[in-house]
């Protein structure tokens, strides 16, 4: 695919894409620092839990809009799209070391999912970005549910 393909990835949007693991990273770095201190502990903690939970809603809310470009719509990618969003609003309202754990297989349970679906919808191009931010994302939540 070339670059001039409307279809690869915009590098506007991949930089974005990066800068949305800044949280992930900064939040379990902030788990790490203030574990000595439960008030701020559980501040960012819950912080991390709730910005995961975002990310796996946004996840999700992609598969809505595949399912909205079809031509023969297929109620799957709608089904779909609102399995992240109620797992993830369990995720959040759990403990934050349980609910950590459970977006962190969210992320990579989605990026499982969008391997097939970006590469049915000619969107392979994106998978690169997808595995690296689910990868960092899902150790963020893993590190900060360990260190809760």
């Amino acid at each position: 695919m070339t670059a001039a393909s409307p279809l690869a990835p915009n590098p506007v949007a991949v930089r974005l894409g990066y800068a949305g693991l800044i949280p992930f990273v900064g939040g379990a770095l902030l788990v790490w620092l203030v574990r000595e201190y439960p008030e701020q502990h559980a501040f960012v903690t819950d912080a991390l839990a709730k910005y995961a939970a975002l990310v796996v809603a946004f996840l999700g809310a992609l598969h809505w809009g595949l399912g909205l470009k079809q031509s023969v719509p297929s109620p799957a990618p709608f089904a779909w799209a609102v399995v992240p969003v109620l797992l993830a609003w369990i995720g959040a309202l759990m403990p934050p070391y349980a609910g950590l754990v459970v977006l962190g297989v969210l992320l990579v349970v989605c990026y499982a999912v969008d391997r097939r679906a970006y590469r049915s919808h000619g969107l392979a191009s994106w998978l690169t970005l997808r595995f690296r931010a689910t990868v960092i994302a899902s150790l963020s939540c893993f590190v900060a549910a360990a260190l809760s």
